[in-house]
């Protein structure tokens, strides 16, 4: 089974043009005063590469002074961290080496089973395992953190707070339990892992463990005077796989391709995996505006949808969110504790303004014959509803009129499987009649019909002999 995922080779993307340009630096530098900022940088990236940085402040002085900002500044990133071992999982498991839905006791047999031992591995990454949000002892982000041995005493039953798969509930612990996963299952340190997997290969020479000159300091800015207090900065230690990496605008940007769909390092269906939100966090509302994949953020409007993290260590705050549909990504970084604003939705709110995304043109595309084959109108009973090939190789079934229950299908071997919707998983299988042609088609025990409840079509329950008739009534004479 496939899924799909934005095109991971888009077309080259010219930088932004000058007055786009300008008026992002225009946003940025007004939010460094506004939010009292003593650093902040930010991009925008397009067909994998960075086509706009900005930056306003200076980096590293408790005073205001220092080097100016750039591109290539490091910023702790925080908790963008766990984008990283989230990749590294689902890759491992992707190599055979786990599944989803392992429990954690299966890699990591010293946890009670009655304790985080016993949640699953994809609860833990969809931040629904129900485990305590921080850890017992002192501010972990800003204490030396302990060994693992230390954290796994505390992860017995008194470490869950509800119920596997009922809600979201994010939880720095349990990013710290899949670190000390990935690197047991790889036979490495997470962070080793990471590092071959995915930092070198994509050049990310500028993410590490610890900062790396040039690099901010964190500082913590007083909420009533234009004063600031340098922040702690230390090795977390297990916690490390919740918020301990260091990056830059620079590399940042080479990691939003991976979360557009860039498949060198990670498989674009396990990309889409991860970018589809597993559970939301609206319970005080409605409809949702967030959630979380695995291991990623996800947030919608109700008309586009991001991915991404946002992270925050105590003089730091950082955002990386990639538009799942175009890949447009946008990342921003700042060395003060209280981060900035609405900062990457005043950006966003430029570019669509003065340089929204262009499509990609239409062109033909090959289509598979028995594709071609299913094309056009269908029928569920008199529900009226059309298949129309995708550039995949598979086809969407969708309503031709009013609202019906749509999917996405992909080839399983000799029949389709449906990738989302309410057929997400189930089987649509092609009935042939005896020449050969398309007869019906079934789908998860429904009978789709070229024709409203045609009788040749093998509708379960028959279809009245008297066929289609005025009124719905008994004929007249009966």
């Amino acid at each position: 089974m496939t899924a799909t995922a934005p095109d991971p080779s888009p077309a080259p993307q010219p930088d932004l043009l000058p007055a786009t340009a300008r008026a992002l630096d225009g946003v940025l530098a007004r939010e460094q005063v506004a939010s009292r900022l003593p650093s902040v940088v930010a991009g925008v990236v397009r067909g994998g590469r960075l086509v706009w940085t900005g930056a306003a402040g200076a980096t590293t002085a408790a005073d205001g002074g220092g080097p100016p900002a750039g591109p290539g500044t490091q910023y702790r990133i925080g908790s963008i961290t766990k984008t990283f071992v989230a990749a590294g999982v689902v890759r491992a498991r992707d190599d055979g080496l786990l599944d989803l839905d392992d429990p954690v006791r299966a890699h990591l047999p010293e946890l009670d089973a009655a304790g985080v031992g016993g949640r699953t591995v994809g609860h833990l990454l969809a931040q629904a395992a129900g485990v305590q949000a921080e850890t017992d002892g002192p501010w972990w982000e800003r204490t030396p953190g302990g060994g693992w041995e230390e954290l796994a005493a505390g992860l017995g039953a008194g470490a869950l707070r509800h119920r596997a798969g009922t809600r979201f509930h994010y939880s720095n612990v349990g990013f710290a339990v899949l670190g000390e996963l990935l690197g047991r299952v790889r036979g490495a340190t997470w962070s080793r892992v990471v590092e071959e997997q995915f930092l070198r290969p994509l050049g990310m020479d500028r993410t590490s463990l610890r900062p790396q000159h040039p690099h901010a300091r964190g500082l913590a800015v007083h909420p009533w005077a234009d004063v600031v207090l340098p922040e702690p900065e230390h090795d977390a230690g297990a916690m490390a796989p919740a918020g301990q990496l260091w990056s830059t605008v620079e590399d940042l940007a080479r990691w939003a391709g991976v979360l557009a769909g860039r498949t060198d390092v990670l498989a674009a269906s396990s990309v889409a995996e991860m970018s589809r939100p597993h559970v939301v966090d609206d319970l005080r509302g409605a409809g949702w505006s967030s959630g979380y994949g695995l291991g990623l953020q996800v947030w919608s409007d109700g008309a586009r949808r991001w991915a991404g993290h946002s992270g925050s260590m105590p003089g730091f705050v950082a955002l990386l969110r990639v538009d799942v549909a175009t890949g447009e990504g946008l990342v921003a970084l700042t060395n003060s504790t209280t981060g900035f604003g609405d900062l990457v939705r005043s950006l966003q709110e430029v570019l669509d303004r003065l340089e929204p995304v262009v499509p990609a043109p239409w062109a033909p595309a090959a289509v598979p014959a028995d594709v071609l084959q299913l094309v056009g109108p269908w029928y569920w009973g008199p529900a009226a509803l059309a298949v129309r090939a995708r550039g995949d190789g598979g086809f969407e079934l969708a309503a031709l009129q009013g609202r019906a229950r749509a999917s996405r299908f992909a080839r399983d071997g000799d029949g389709w499987v449906g990738l989302d919707g309410y057929y997400a998983g189930e089987r649509l299988r092609v009935v042939r009649a005896a020449d050969g042609s398309v007869g019906h088609l079934d789908l998860a025990s429904f009978r789709l019909t070229r024709t409203p409840y045609d009788p040749d079509g093998d509708v379960p329950g028959g279809v009245d002999p008297g066929g289609w008739r005025p009124g719905g009534g008994a004929r007249s004479g009966t």
